[in-house]
């Protein structure tokens, strides 16, 4: 793209607006950005991540991705690692106190944090700190004073807290701590607009208040939506076991995004991609008039996110891999092999399945079963008392995506 000093405020917003829920506050977002063309000066735009897990899903890259808006229109992106706040743990939706971290594993997933977001930010345009840098220089003192710029009255509304006190669950005093030490990171970076998920909004416009009260202008807070994981109902979370990792592999990328709905398929485009919008809906149209099978635009869709992360080699070899697997129902090329041996007689299957990780237990291999997502040798197997009595070579498909190929011999060869 061209320059923020060259491209029309209007154009710029456009850009800005795309996937964004809200704008707080848009006017004020204008006068900003007439004044960056006016000085030559770039927005400092502000987005925090907690490391408190090492790595990122696409439900994170949403904020990412907003970040490069911004830094194509030419405005500095300022990637800030809160390291000091994970220490406390963000209570934004939590039910519950969050479990504190260690500073080692802070500073561990930070690291990943800092290799991962390449994957889509310009490392050249890119600014990244660490929010231990001006929190640890306040000192118990500096905190004090930071404590009397807010009131516990409004921290305590924030809905999570306010569900806590009605069902009489415990909230620690870090945690009230939090979004005010958030909001300080603003003031610290002289932030012109802060990013943050929807469930965000509260610790950001306190990072408005805190600017006034520090006598500085106060910085826009623009909310994004939080991705719906693959069931499209929860929010993406690796906790929930519903994500897509940044760093998985390319075959099992594919395989999650081919699993999401038709309808959810659209918000993928809209907030994981760079499609205009316009074609967004001209996909939609092809879908519902028949032109184009929705198979055939959610493939398209996954080879654009995969290309992302791993390339368009990779991205091309994972379609063609699972269009061999899924469409000419074959096996794999690379599929994983192991050994194990009959010992004294025939062995039920569920135990089999559980002993070379097809499934983690024996109650969850006989689920399976019953459910029907376990084939062997290309033949459903519904039977949970089912056995392998003879030695030979098994292929064994579990679900859509597990595969594995079991060489059963009668001896005394252990599972490998």
């Amino acid at each position: 793209m061209k320059d923020f000093k060259t491209i029309p405020v209007e154009e710029q917003l456009a850009h800005i607006r795309r996937g964004s829920v809200e704008i707080i506050r848009e006017e004020e977002l204008v006068e900003k950005l007439k004044r960056a063309q006016k000085t030559g000066k770039p927005l400092r735009v502000k987005a925090g991540f907690d490391p408190t897990a090492p790595d990122l899903h696409v439900g994170h890259t949403v904020l990412i991705r907003k970040m490069k808006h911004f830094q194509d229109l030419g405005h500095t992106a300022i990637f800030l690692i809160g390291d000091f706040t994970g220490l406390i743990g963000d209570p934004s939706g939590r039910s519950a106190t969050r479990k504190q971290l260690t500073k080692e594993q802070v500073l561990e997933n930070a690291e990943t944090y800092k290799l991962q977001i390449f994957k889509i930010l310009d490392p050249d345009k890119t600014v990244i700190d660490f929010n231990s840098r001006w929190l640890m220089a306040l000192g118990s003192d500096g905190f004090i004073r930071l404590a009397a710029k807010y009131t516990v009255a409004r921290i305590l509304e924030r809905e999570d807290f306010s569900n806590r006190l009605k069902n009489q669950l415990p909230i620690a005093m870090h945690e009230i701590l939090y979004p005010i030490v958030q909001g300080y990171d603003s003031v610290a970076l002289e932030a012109d607009v802060e990013l943050g998920g929807t469930d965000q909004k509260v610790n950001l416009l306190v990072g408005r208040d805190l600017q006034r009260e520090y006598g500085q202008e106060s910085q826009i807070v623009l909310t994004m939506p939080l991705l719906e994981g693959l069931d499209g109902v929860q929010k993406m979370s690796k906790s929930l076991g519903n994500y897509i990792g940044i760093n998985e592999d390319p075959k099992d990328q594919f395989g999650k995004v081919m699993s999401i709905s038709d309808e959810l398929m659209f918000r993928y485009y809209e907030l994981l991609t760079e499609i205009p919008l316009a074609e967004i809906q001209t996909l939609r149209r092809e879908m519902a008039s028949g032109k184009r099978h929705p198979m055939e635009i959610k493939g398209d869709l996954a080879v654009r996110i995969i290309t992302d992360y791993h390339g368009a080699d990779a991205a091309n070899a994972a379609r063609e891999e699972f269009n061999r697997i899924f469409t000419k129902r074959e096996i794999p090329e690379d599929i994983e092999t192991k050994e194990i041996s009959l010992g004294s007689g025939p062995m039920r299957l569920s135990k089999l399945m559980a002993s070379v990780n097809l499934a983690p237990s024996v109650t969850e291999a006989q689920r399976l079963i019953e459910s029907g997502a376990v084939h062997m040798n290309d033949q459903r197997i519904t039977d949970v008392k089912a056995e392998i009595s003879a030695p030979g070579e098994y292929f064994f498909k579990v679900g859509k995506r597990r595969f594995l190929r079991l060489l059963v011999h009668g001896g005394e060869q252990g599972a490998g």
